[in-house]
């Protein structure tokens, strides 16, 4: 997916929001494990009540490869059911050394053609420039991360490690081919983050159940073309765990959609 394709369904939708499907087994509805697939039928019932309210879906692979061959089947169906009009992120934080990254970029972007890739930057230009190779394909590069521990990384330094990342990758892709992740859980440091880059697209983690907010996160970080997806997954895909929970997802999406609704 283009730039440009993206800004126009956030436009016409008035929505930024990414669902996670962090879809856990041991926490899907008790009524759906007698099905073939649980994951799939619960991921297929979350995007279908939630697709009116988001432009993009996030599957956290850790969630389908830890379940072998049955978990890679089932993201595999769950990617062919998402709408073409919605961005898709493999949520798979991958970064290691060229050759490996190549078919890291290979299983994501050919083998399950997600439109991005969430990719670690410590090892620097050659484990992420393959993932850059393809076009209208997406690297979204860990940041500020919305966990606990990116104070132990990421705040130190004269000039903090995170900065250091925004500033570098700059010269490896652009604003179309090149997110960042900032989690929603540090606001105070959205104002720097646009400042040092103003028309890139960030994925914000960290909103609904980490506790970060619509608002705050807007007032520091949107930019011209809104500039940002905010995800939220286990805060809407398990509002409930019986058989409303795609009934719940729905309104737990429908509530971030109008705070969205707002920001334009």
């Amino acid at each position: 997916m283009t730039r440009e394709q993206l800004v126009q369904q956030i436009r016409d939708k008035e929505s930024f929001l990414c669902v996670g499907l962090d879809s856990d087994l041991s926490r899907i509805p008790q009524h759906l494990m007698s099905a073939q697939d649980p994951v799939f039928e619960f991921n297929k019932a979350i995007i279908d009540a939630t697709k009116d309210h988001c432009v993009a879906y996030k599957p956290n692979i850790a969630f389908y490869e830890s379940l072998g061959s049955k978990g890679w089947d089932s993201l595999g169906k769950t990617i062919d059911y998402i709408p073409d009009t919605h961005f898709t992120i493999a949520d798979a934080k991958r970064g290691d050394i060229g050759n490996t990254s190549r078919q890291y970029a290979k299983t994501f972007f050919e083998t399950f053609a997600f439109d991005s890739i969430t990719v670690a930057p410590y090892m620097g230009i050659d484990s992420v420039s393959p993932f850059l190779e393809y076009d209208n394909k997406w690297v979204i590069l860990l940041a500020l991360t919305s966990n606990k521990g990116s104070e132990d990384f990421q705040h130190h330094g004269a000039e903090p490690l995170f900065e250091q990342v925004i500033i570098k990758s700059q010269e490896w892709g652009d604003p179309s081919n090149l997110m960042y992740v900032v989690g929603a859980t540090h606001p105070e440091s959205f104002a720097r983050i646009r400042e040092l880059a103003p028309e890139h697209f960030y994925l914000v983690p960290g909103v609904g159940a980490q506790g970060g907010s619509v608002s705050t996160v807007c007032k520091y970080g949107k930019n011209e073309d809104l500039g940002m997806l905010i995800n939220s997954s286990r805060g809407i895909i398990f509002s409930s765990t019986g058989e409303d929970f795609a009934v719940e997802a729905k309104k737990s999406a429908k509530r971030l959609h109008d705070q969205m609704r707002e920001q334009f």
